[in-house]
């Protein structure tokens, strides 16, 4: 597992992150999650040795990274922030220069080579410079290098950054595929990342944890959680209808009538009441689901003021 204990850094009178302090298992992704200055990328860099804490320190699978670095970074896997590289080197050649590094040789460093390649889909670029690349390539390049040595525990900074819908989306099932038996950690911003492939969901500010569980027991903190929408195929006048259903604490009224949301008391299920009335009152409709609630609200909620 990964130990954080009372991890502290301090850049001058800026307190980046404050005594932070979690354990992380393996068979699942953690989301690390915060706006904007909120500690995540400086955390990345402490837990990976790159950055070397103020107080407090960081253990991977019981190696402490201050104590034993060299040890700790064998066990670890690590894409920072931007996916720096060497520019004036080709794909290929960074890549082999990586496996050397790693420790990797003859057959075993060939078949990790083509097989990592392959999985990121890196073939028709492998003879360019780095620095010619776009931004997407590069970021691929830089999950490549983390993976390459099929590492059990990754830290991953912003992994799917620069890429379009489709790479994401190879990306993600990538990290999915790989999540059963390492310790994955993706520092992030983008709330569909968490959706997409966390299991546990931490949101920071202040370099302090704010919030810690998993993506549907956050989302249950959204005033949506349960919330029921209907679409109607034309305006209704159902506003009073729907308030005296049991268990109705609100109701909003959206597009002139052709959209309704009705919000439940706590721990009431609405949906089949609502179902049975529209089919009672042969209301035309084009769409009826239950939210589970909106991740981008609870952040907010949550991180209100909490971009350094």
């Amino acid at each position: 597992m990964i130990e954080v204990d009372a991890l502290t850094k301090r850049f001058g009178d800026i307190l980046a992150v404050d005594r932070l302090s979690f354990t992380v298992q393996a068979g699942g992704v953690l989301g690390f999650l915060g706006p904007n200055g909120a500690g995540k990328s400086t955390t990345m860099k402490m837990l990976t040795g790159f950055l070397r804490p103020t107080s407090g320190t960081a253990r991977v699978n019981g190696v402490d990274i201050q104590a034993e670095p060299v040890a700790a970074k064998r066990q670890l896997g690590y894409l920072p922030e931007g996916a720096p590289a060497y520019g004036e080197m080709t794909v290929y050649s960074f890549l082999a220069f990586i496996a050397e590094v790693r420790g990797l040789a003859g057959g075993t460093a060939r078949r990790r080579l083509d097989q990592v390649i392959r999985e990121v889909h890196l073939d028709q670029v492998l003879s360019q410079r780095i620095e010619t690349l776009s931004k997407g390539f590069r970021r691929r390049v830089g999950l490549a290098q983390a993976i390459l040595h099929d590492p059990g525990v990754l830290i991953l900074d912003e992994p799917t950054d620069g890429l379009d819908p489709n790479q994401k989306h190879e990306v993600r099932n990538l990290i999915r595929g790989m999540s059963s038996d390492k310790i994955i950690v993706i520092s992030t911003h983008i709330l569909e990342e968490v959706d997409a492939v966390c299991t546990r969901a931490m949101i920071i500010g202040h370099g302090r944890v704010l919030a810690d569980g998993t993506p549907e027991e956050l989302a249950a903190r959204s005033r949506y959680h349960g919330a029921v929408s209907i679409h109607f195929i034309e305006p209704v006048d159902a506003v009073k209808a729907l308030q005296a259903l049991p268990g109705v604490r609100e109701v909003e009224v959206h597009e002139g009538g052709r959209s309704i949301t009705v919000f439940p008391t706590v721990g009431v299920t609405l949906l089949p009441g609502i179902a049975r009335l529209v089919e009672e009152r042969g209301w035309e409709i084009d769409g009826l689901h239950q939210q589970r609630g909106h991740l981008d609200e609870v952040f907010r909620d949550i991180t209100g003021g909490a971009a350094a």
